[in-house]
């Protein structure tokens, strides 16, 4: 009976262990499933993360320190040149003197009957080369030396610089006839005529090519800068025997494929020949550079160092009201002069966010705003966002509205320009002009980022949950 209880015991024991472990076991897997709606929760967040990381929230995660573009300083906006007009080309010219006055490397052509010619023969005529202006000469050359006189037969040297033809030529006879013993009588013919002008030897070295082959400046200015032909990058340079009263900077220029185009810098450097000191320039820039520094001058802005007797900037466009301060003489060319026409290469501006990157050319002659540059860029403000966003042009996506301009300042510093696209259009005040070397970069207002990131949410997994 006590075995019989004892086992009935143990069976129930056994039994009751076994139903602890079966509700035990129950218990266990009904605590670790989680519930259906909170799952659905899980993976929407999950959903939606990943969608915040693909929308590439920059104005959220990337804040970028910018001043508003009306707190520009003065001295880093660009200067307008839409109102600039080109310069007066008579300006860049020395007026022809009425009579040519005679110098050093004249060649005269003198004919004295009995002295540089015989009597019984005709007088030699000598034809200018092709394209000179000169007429016919009768003579022989002879040329003006150095001091500034002549060598003829029979007679001391006769000084002629500074005298016309007509001068010169009675000066010639006055030798030869009068004096103590006359050498020539009045029948003798004495003719003096020019046989070559003296000329000026010019450096022109023009930079202005480097667009060649690239089309209309900003024919398909969309699209980054390249060149088809690797040469024409190369500067072309030229040796120029200019004439007398021809030695000027528009003939310089004309001879040399005109004025400076639009690819050309609107101004023309001219560095002296005769004037200039390389080892006294080298100096005065070391000891410009030894003795300053950034910090001394406001904005970090430093001075430029010139040598007005030897360097001289032609401007060749001006804007309202402002006369030329060039003189005369500053165009007027001489024996080693350099012409230099520098390249606009470098007049670009950058763009970058939703816009793309790329390198595009400035304009010259015009002045070329935010909206302008935007709009070039990436063919309008629309098209650029609804390129960026990716959802599909079936999801109606907040335009980005926020421009930040990258301008480098003196003092190996940068500003950031902050601009609102739209206050830009309804006021062009904000229009800032973009300047070379800044960087466009356009991307969403933290809002549009947050509007744009709901709507797309919505069209995401909204719509699939309304019709689950």
């Amino acid at each position: 009976m006590n075995r019989l209880t004892s086992h009935c015991a143990i069976t129930a024991l056994k039994c009751e262990k076994g139903s602890f472990e079966v509700m035990t076991n129950h218990h266990s897997a009904t605590s670790t499933r989680l519930p259906r709606p909170f799952l659905g929760k899980v993976s929407m967040l999950l959903a939606l993360l990943t969608t915040v990381s693909l929308t590439g929230c920059t104005a959220l995660f990337s804040p970028i320190d910018t001043i508003p573009a009306s707190r520009v300083p003065a001295q880093f906006l660009a200067e307008p040149q839409a109102n600039k007009v080109p310069i007066d080309a008579s300006r860049l010219r020395q007026p022809k003197p009425e009579f040519y006055t005679l110098d050093t490397d004249d060649v005269l052509a003198v004919f004295i009957e009995g002295v540089l010619g015989d009597l019984d023969q005709a007088p030699p005529v000598n034809f200018p080369p092709p394209g000179s202006d000169l007429a016919p000469s009768i003579g022989f050359p002879v040329p003006v030396r150095d001091d500034g006189t002549m060598s003829l037969p029979l007679v001391p040297p006769i000084p002629v610089r500074g005298l016309t033809i007509q001068q010169a030529e009675a000066l010639i006879t006055r030798a030869y006839r009068d004096g103590p013993a006359p050498i020539l009588t009045d029948e003798n013919r004495i003719i003096v005529t020019l046989f070559r002008e003296r000329t000026h030897r010019v450096f022109v070295v023009r930079q202005d090519n480097s667009f060649a082959q690239r089309g209309q400046q900003f024919a398909g200015i969309g699209q980054t800068r390249g060149v088809t032909d690797r040469s024409d990058l190369s500067s072309r340079g030229f040796v120029l025997q200019l004439p007398a009263y021809k030695n000027d900077l528009l003939n310089a220029l004309s001879q040399t494929g005109g004025l400076p185009g639009v690819n050309a810098k609107a101004e023309v450097r001219i560095l002296r020949g005769d004037r200039l000191d390389v080892a006294k320039r080298d100096a005065q820039l070391a000891e410009f550079y030894r003795t300053s520094r950034p910090e001394q001058f406001p904005y970090g802005i430093l001075p430029k160092v010139e040598d007005s007797t030897n360097a001289i900037t032609i401007p060749l466009r001006l804007g309202p009201g402002e006369v030329p301060t060039f003189r005369q003489e500053d165009i007027i060319l001489r024996d080693g002069d350099i012409v230099y026409v520098d390249t606009r290469e470098t007049d670009v501006y950058y763009t970058g966010g939703l816009l793309g990157g790329g390198e595009l050319p400035l304009p010259r002659d015009y002045d070329l705003d935010v909206l302008a540059a935007v709009s070039i860029a990436g063919q309008g403000v629309a098209a650029a966002g609804r390129s960026a966003t990716g959802f599909g042009s079936t999801v109606s996506q907040t335009q980005p509205t926020e421009l930040i301009v990258l301008r480098r300042i003196p003092g190996n510093r940068q500003l950031n320009i902050r601009i609102d696209l739209n206050d830009a259009i309804n006021d062009p005040r904000e229009r800032l002009l973009v300047k070379p070397g800044d960087t466009l970069v356009l991307r969403f207002k933290p809002q549009e980022e947050l509007i744009n990131f709901a709507t797309s949410t919505f069209f995401t997994f909204g719509v699939r949950q309304l019709f689950r």
